[in-house]
């Protein structure tokens, strides 16, 4: 009861699921974003697609049994999507089985209206997306026509993704093909996938910036978070050889070869800048 007139306690969805706070939302939703509408001189060739892994799942269980309403972060998912659009690429929509990609729509920034253009320009591919194994059975043998994985974040990419085999087989496919892989915040949780099976991390030794755990860790104080995170992703990452490069919920993006990450919600222009400019100097 203090909680909730204190406006800290998470709200209750009639899932039984919980988004964040009052207080959450006023101090992390803003109504628009810091997007630059960029003109940039616009990609010309074939390798003009960008895969677009979603998640599917809506609920991510918590320590103590709650579950937090998540999916794809919108400002993490079209930020860059506006960015690479206006480069001259085009997306490709998937989750792991087809389903309708799941976004926290409690975190949509209304009053932004390029958000908002983008999202209506592909919201029907979000709600009919490709399966990742028909990915693999259709396109698999086309590389020639990809530049990219993109990979947005969110929460919701904690479910199911790093236990997904064939993420683990797309992300290889895109190494081994020399295509680029884009993630932030709590999307390069789909790297864990790299380790199914016994196998080696697959970006061992790179630099890439990602959501802190420190920062989880002190979210549900304020409601953000129902609950403590099931683990910690930072710790994970770099425990499996990756070089974190922030320590904070800030605007750090990296790039190392063909990797390219950000590190939080607020990372989300600078990521697609940093992806919109490597991607139009290494897509031949």
């Amino acid at each position: 009861m203090i909680k909730k007139l204190l406006g800290i306690a998470p709200k209750l969805e009639s899932d039984g699921s919980f988004s964040p706070s009052k207080l959450a939302l006023r101090m992390g939703v803003p109504d628009k974003t810091d997007f630059e509408n960029i003109t940039y001189k616009k990609y010309v060739g074939n390798k003009n697609k960008i895969l677009v892994i979603c998640t599917e799942e809506k609920n991510l269980k918590m320590k103590n049994g709650k579950f937090f309403s998540t999916g794809n972060h919108p400002v993490e998912s079209l930020l860059p999507m506006l960015h690479l659009k206006n480069a001259g690429f085009e997306f490709e929509i998937s989750t792991p089985t087809g389903k309708p990609a799941i976004f926290e729509m409690w975190a949509f920034p209304k009053k932004d209206e390029h958000v908002n253009a983008i999202y209506q320009e592909h919201k029907s591919n979000f709600e009919k997306p490709i399966s990742l194994s028909d990915f693999i059975n259709k396109s698999f043998n086309q590389p020639e026509s990809y530049a990219a994985i993109f990979i947005p974040g969110g929460h919701g990419a904690m479910i199911g993704i790093p236990e997904d085999r064939n993420v683990n087989k797309i992300l290889r496919w895109a190494y081994e093909n020399e295509l680029y892989t884009i993630s932030l915040c709590h999307g390069p949780g789909a790297f864990l996938s790299t380790t199914l099976d016994n196998n080696e991390f697959l970006y061992k030794g790179y630099n890439l910036a990602v959501f802190p755990d420190s920062v989880d860790n002190q979210t549900p104080m304020i409601g953000y978070l129902p609950g403590k995170m099931p683990y910690g992703l930072s710790e994970q990452l770099k425990s499996l050889g990756a070089n974190l490069m922030n320590t904070k919920m800030d605007k750090t993006v990296c790039v190392d070869r063909k990797l390219i990450t950000g590190s939080s919600p607020l990372a989300s222009n600078e990521l697609g800048k940093l992806a919109a400019k490597e991607l139009l100097k290494g897509v031949n």
